[in-house]
This record gives structure tokens, C-alpha cells and sequence, in this order.
């Protein structure tokens, strides 16, 4: 026999859900913020980083995936990168953004003197150069050079350790103005530039007519001493 009164044992009902204050905008509106954000940011944005940003009840994962359509084919793609997501440049338009620049690298003294005897001295060895200077050759200093692509590697001595030897290159020759390494300035055309003194030591002239290439490493008064 039932009373008529209330089942106390029953479970109490669910409370309403708590209503936003305001609704989500539209899923295009999303997708415009998204854009916004993801143009500005410095770096790559989580969706949580997103979703924090966005107006609440936003879909974020929605608002990408729309993105990422609306962008497919376009010279700006949307990506997933660093663990977020980032507008780049398309891959294949990487090119446009490479911008070659001209730089002007000065030369140490020790490589224009290295350089100059390669150039008068060719071909010739890294102990040659150090009798010539009178010093050490750094490897930096010849990798230098190298690098410049205004020496490169020539035929071995045949001598014990069969040490490689220098030469001056094509590029060595095209950036001088020079035919062949024929073409190099002779001790009258070096004293008319400036480059050596016009007075020659005592007791050693040398005949007006001389165009011998310069013997790096000896002085003027070797020069002369090997004429007589």
C-alpha cells in the first residue's frame, strides 16, 4: 500500500547546465581571429595557446582545419610547427626569399703576401711559402685563398712526403684582369704603380727594360746579383 508521498530514495535530478553569459561567434568569426592571432605571433601557437586567446566556446581545431583549406595552394601556407601552428611561406617560393649580398672581405697581409708568391712562385709548396716569408703559414690563411677560389691545389712535388703544391686560378686571373700569369707586373711596372721604391739599392741599377715578374721573398739587390 503506497501512501502517496514523495520516494525519498529516489536520486535527486541534475542541476541545470550553467548557460554561457555569451554564445561563441559564428565558425567564420572564429576563423578570422584565428587568422589575426596566427599572423601576429612570433612563434608557433599550441591550440590551447589559441583557445585561450579566442572568445569562449570557440573551437580552435575547427577554426585551423578551415584555415589550413582557405590557405592550400597559396603563396602563404598554414603549418604545423615547434608543436603549434604557423603561417610560412610555401615551400616552393622558398627561392624569392633568398636575397644574395656582395661582401667585402679585406685580405690580411699575410694572405696577399702568401697570395703573391703563389702567384710569382707557381707552382709551390706550403714550405716554400714559410722559406719565402720567413714565418709559418697559417692553414686559415690558405683555406682563405682557397675559399676565394684564387689558389688551388696543383700536381705533388716528387720529393720525400710528395708535399702538394699551390697554383693561382682562373678566377685569380679574370678578377686581376690578367690573360696568364705571364700577365703579372714586372719590377719597372711595380715601382711605376707605387708598390716598390723608385731608387734601387746602391750599386745595383737595373736596366730600364726590366719587366721579370718580382722574386717575392728576395730583395731588389738578389734580383740584380743574379744578372751579373
Amino acid at each position: 500500500m503506497t501512501d502517496g508521498s514523495a520516494n525519498t530514495d529516489a536520486p535527486p535530478a541534475s542541476a541545470p547546465a550553467q548557460e554561457r553569459l555569451f554564445d561563441a561567434p559564428p565558425a567564420a568569426e572564429q576563423e578570422r581571429m584565428a587568422e589575426a592571432i596566427l599572423f601576429a605571433a612570433a612563434e608557433p601557437m599550441r591550440l590551447q595557446d589559441l583557445a585561450a586567446r579566442l572568445p569562449e566556446g570557440s573551437d580552435p581545431a575547427r577554426a585551423i582545419e578551415a584555415l589550413r583549406r582557405r590557405y592550400e595552394g597559396r603563396g602563404i601556407v598554414l603549418e604545423g610547427a615547434g608543436g603549434g601552428f604557423a603561417f610560412r611561406t610555401a615551400r616552393d617560393l622558398a627561392f624569392l626569399m633568398r636575397r644574395e649580398t656582395l661582401r667585402t672581405r679585406k685580405l690580411s697581409r699575410a694572405a696577399i703576401e702568401t697570395l703573391a708568391i703563389v702567384a710569382y712562385h707557381q707552382p709551390t709548396s706550403r714550405a716554400e711559402i714559410e722559406e719565402i716569408r720567413g714565418v709559418s703559414v697559417s692553414t686559415g690563411t690558405l683555406e682563405q685563398l682557397l675559399e676565394l677560389d684564387w689558389i688551388g691545389l696543383g700536381k705533388r712535388r716528387e720529393t720525400p712526403g710528395r708535399p702538394v703544391t699551390y697554383v693561382t686560378t682562373r678566377a685569380f686571373l679574370d678578377h686581376f684582369g690578367l690573360g696568364s700569369p705571364r700577365d703579372l707586373p714586372g719590377l719597372k711596372e711595380l715601382r711605376q704603380a707605387g708598390l716598390l721604391e723608385n731608387r734601387p739599392p746602391p750599386g745595383t741599377p737595373l736596366p730600364e727594360d726590366d719587366q721579370r715578374p718580382l722574386p717575392i721573398g728576395g730583395d731588389e739587390r738578389d734580383a740584380s746579383e743574379e744578372d751579373r
